[in-house]
């Protein structure tokens, strides 16, 4: 982490104009405070994944891996579809191999629902999965109930209290970074190059 930490936020929706999209924004916006941190927003739509064991070795597969591998954190944001998370959030983690990828790496869980309840079922299962790929999927994740009525159709969020919720998404990855990735990175670092 000798310049900046590298933090990749990817969107479990291609629905152009998502709320998903419209919720992690904030999260990028909060992450974009920081000098210390550069972070990258995965759109899924944009990389043609395979469905799994259809083209082994694609192109989009191994940028996928690539971005994953040099990313200290990653949020993972998922729409609630039919009382799960998203079969295109679905797809990344297929992607991202076994082992996988996320093995390793902090992952914060951010879900919108247009329901009352939120997305509270689809983080329980998708921190399931990552717990089995080996991710460490941070406590408190975030969910947004009634999506619709909290954000406008320009990405306005109308709720404060949530707006402070969803940024706690990238306030929470940051300080778990910084006081346990970190500190390891730095201390490996000195292990082998000697104190400079």
């Amino acid at each position: 982490m000798a310049d900046s930490i590298p933090i990749l936020v990817v969107n479990g929706s291609v629905r152009p104009g998502s709320y998903t999209a419209k919720a992690s924004a904030l999260v990028v916006a909060e992450f974009q405070k920081d000098p210390q941190v550069a972070v990258e927003v995965i759109d899924p739509a944009q990389l043609d994944l395979p469905l799994p064991g259809s083209r082994p070795g694609a192109e989009s597969t191994r940028l996928l891996k690539e971005k994953v591998t040099a990313a200290a954190g990653i949020v993972l944001a998922t729409p609630e579809y039919h009382g799960s998370f998203s079969s295109v959030t679905k797809l990344v983690i297929e992607n991202l191999g076994f082992p996988s990828a996320l093995a390793g790496k902090p992952v914060a869980l951010l879900g919108v629902a247009a329901g009352s309840i939120g997305a509270i079922k689809s983080l329980e299962q998708l921190r399931s999965v990552c717990a089995h790929v080996g991710a460490l999927a941070l406590p408190l994740p975030v969910s947004v109930a009634n999506v619709q009525q909290v954000f406008t159709p320009d990405g306005r969020c109308l709720d404060p209290a949530v707006e402070k919720l969803v940024r706690s998404v990238a306030t929470n990855l940051k300080s778990y970074i910084r006081h346990a990735v970190c500190p390891e990175i730095q201390l490996e670092r000195i292990l082998r190059e000697g104190v400079a």
